[in-house]
């Protein structure tokens, strides 16, 4: 029975082989090891063996490359550019959000 991975979704487990991984994603290791040349975002630790360990993290990664290569029909360039943007908008700049923070107290006062 094929396991499914909702984002989100309530986990014990802090990592995963490139199998689990595979088998959750429906994706082989090779296209999971490829992606990892592409996207600079989706680096699993390793083991001391040299085994990929994924986290949840990546987890989520490699659903969202998935959904704009396969459904979205993004190329890997394309993939790439998208997923690096959304990264950048999720990191917040300390000066920009108190420059911000200090315009919406002006007008509160």
């Amino acid at each position: 029975m094929k396991k499914e991975y909702q984002p989100g979704a309530n986990t014990q487990k802090l990592f995963f082989s490139i199998g689990e991984v595979s088998e959750i994603t429906h994706l082989a290791p090779s296209v999971l090891r490829f992606w990892e040349k592409h996207f600079k975002q989706l680096s699993p630790r390793k083991s001391r063996g040299g085994h990929r360990r994924y986290q949840k993290k990546d987890l989520e990664l490699i659903l969202q490359i998935k959904d704009l290569l396969y459904n979205r029909k993004f190329t890997i360039q394309g993939a790439s550019k998208k997923i690096s943007n959304l990264h950048k908008e999720r990191e917040i700049d300390p000066g920009l959000l108190k420059k911000e923070l200090q315009e919406l107290l002006n007008i509160l006062d």
